[in-house]
């Protein structure tokens, strides 16, 4: 089946560039005007500044359950990158097609329009919904306005295909995430008389101790996952930033933290451990020092996905694939947000190898695509008489 439409729309869509720390409104309105053209209305749902937006659009009746594709708009940076062409501009090598967000994920995107251009004209017996949100690559943090809205309506939808790239495999389960800042406020003084004082970076120090010790009792422990390639919950500190010259003793020291659990792992049990040390921490220096010790701040969470095998989502998709494997990702996605705040049945399958993501050169096959909107078509074939 031929893909060159769904070609024209990802060279358009990698033209906006999405990177998360700007906005998504050029796109939007892109996708907007597109839907708008054929007679689609759609929904947008803007953060607090009006600076982004989700979209959210249905063929067929509104009210009615059906099938949700869903993805992401947002791309992460290109800086530091040594790219071979520009990374904002589609360009197309040995039926490869390079640019940033091909892969992750703006090829499932350019297909989903290609299928709603190719449907707009059938009737919908089951409609189809599609939504795609800002600032995935952050937390996931867009898609919850949308979800928030969603969440008011009486009917949802009852399976939901997130779109990431998978090589189109069918995914079932990702791991949870929560990140969060550690701040340890110590006591300065002049170096040559240390003692007097308390070295934030000690204490920083003290927690990183203690989070890898945790990580090696998992490692040791029984609550392991041989579907996911890291197949155990992981935490680690990302970052560390404390002191001001050598001469003085640090009296501020922080540093962000994440754990990834397994869907069957609560990380609140490892919250609170950390949350547990920094108070014995703090009971120590504020007995030398008032207003001294370590403060833990979650900065963003979201929930892992874990779609049971034998869901009626899971094996329409594999269907849909010619019965692709099942497989876990360690990385995560809004699936996670669309099963646990909406109840809704969820699995990733999408275009694209993830080792691609974020690289330069990032880029996407032909094949994939071809492969996607094979699973497009089938799609629209059921949903529509």
């Amino acid at each position: 089946m031929s893909i060159h439409r769904a070609v024209e729309i990802l060279d358009r869509l990698i033209a906006f560039a999405t990177v998360s720390r700007a906005s998504n409104l050029d796109l939007i309105q892109y996708v907007r005007g597109f839907l708008g053209q054929i007679g689609i209305d759609s929904e947008l749902v803007h953060n607090e500044e009006g600076t982004k937006a989700n979209i959210y659009a249905t063929l067929g009746n509104p009210n009615a359950s059906g099938v949700l594709l869903s993805g992401h708009t947002d791309v992460v940076p290109v800086d530091g990158q040594a790219w071979s062409s520009d990374p904002f501009r589609m360009t197309s090598r040995d039926d490869r097609l390079f640019g940033r967000g091909t892969a992750d994920m703006k090829g499932f995107i350019a297909c989903v329009l290609a299928l709603i251009e190719e449907t707009a004209g059938r009737t919908f017996q089951r409609p189809l919904h599609v939504a795609f949100s800002y600032d995935e690559e952050i937390g996931c943090v867009g898609v919850r306005r949308l979800i928030d809205i969603l969440a008011n309506n009486s009917t949802r939808p009852s399976m939901c295909v997130i779109g990431e790239p998978t090589s189109m495999q069918t995914v079932i389960a990702h791991k949870g995430k929560v990140a969060g800042r550690i701040t340890c406020t110590g006591r300065e003084c002049h170096s040559s008389h240390a003692p007097e004082g308390l070295n934030a970076i000690h204490l920083a120090t003290d927690m990183v101790s203690m989070i890898r010790e945790l990580q090696d009792r998992i490692v040791a422990g029984e609550d392991h996952d041989p579907g996911f390639v890291v197949p155990f919950t992981t935490l680690h500190v990302g970052t560390i930033s404390g002191g001001t010259a050598l001469n003085i003793v640090p009296n501020h020291c922080s540093l962000d933290f994440e754990i990834r659990n397994i869907p069957t792992d609560n990380p609140e049990r490892l919250l609170q451990r950390i949350a547990g040390k920094a108070s014995e921490l703090t009971e120590g220096s504020q007995a030398r020092f008032a207003n001294t010790g370590i403060t833990v701040e979650i900065v963003n969470t979201y929930p892992g996905l874990n779609t049971n095998s034998e869901a009626a989502v899971v094996r329409h998709v594999q269907k849909l694939t010619n019965g692709s494997s099942l497989g876990k990702i360690a990385f995560g996605t809004e699936g996670g947000l669309f099963h646990e705040r909406l109840g809704i049945p969820t699995v990733i399958c999408g275009p694209g190898d993830i080792r691609q993501a974020h690289q330069p050169d990032e880029f996407i096959s032909l094949d994939q695509l071809s492969q996607c909107m094979t699973m497009l078509r089938r799609l629209g074939d059921e949903l529509t008489v």
